[in-house]
């Protein structure tokens, strides 16, 4: 398995919740590292990413200041810190790769389409 992704769950609003993915040291090393989810009914969408370097990250509006994505090189993992979790943050995180090697090590790829290798996903559901 390339990316895996744990730490999914029931959570009420307000709660936090740590999301963590664990790729393979190639995959860690030489892709560009990103969370996107995936609502009931609607698209999938950009959440939270680092370059390919792991020195730039960025995030979607919509959880900027509340998300954080971190990363632990010698765990070749990556995490995503959910605080003040919102009813509307209910989905189906993915943890996802960029491969495409064209692109520079301080890109980040911010849609869905970017990414081409894809873990499992982890279920997120927060109560209000």
């Amino acid at each position: 398995v390339q990316l895996q992704a744990s730490g999914g769950g029931l959570v009420q609003a307000g709660d936090s919740l740590r999301l963590s993915c664990t790729a393979s040291g190639r995959i860690f090393s030489n892709y560009a590292l990103g969370w996107i989810r995936q609502a009931p009914g609607k698209e999938r969408e950009f959440v939270a990413a680092f370059s390919r370097s792991g020195r730039s990250a960025d995030y979607a509006a919509n959880v900027k200041g509340r998300f954080t994505i971190s990363r632990d090189n010698a765990k070749t993992t990556v995490y995503l810190q959910m605080n003040d979790l919102e009813p509307e943050d209910t989905a189906v995180y993915y943890c996802a790769a960029d491969g495409r090697g064209y692109t520079s090590n301080f890109y980040i790829p911010r849609r869905a389409d970017e990414y081409t290798l894809w873990g499992q996903g982890t279920l997120v559901t927060v109560s209000s």
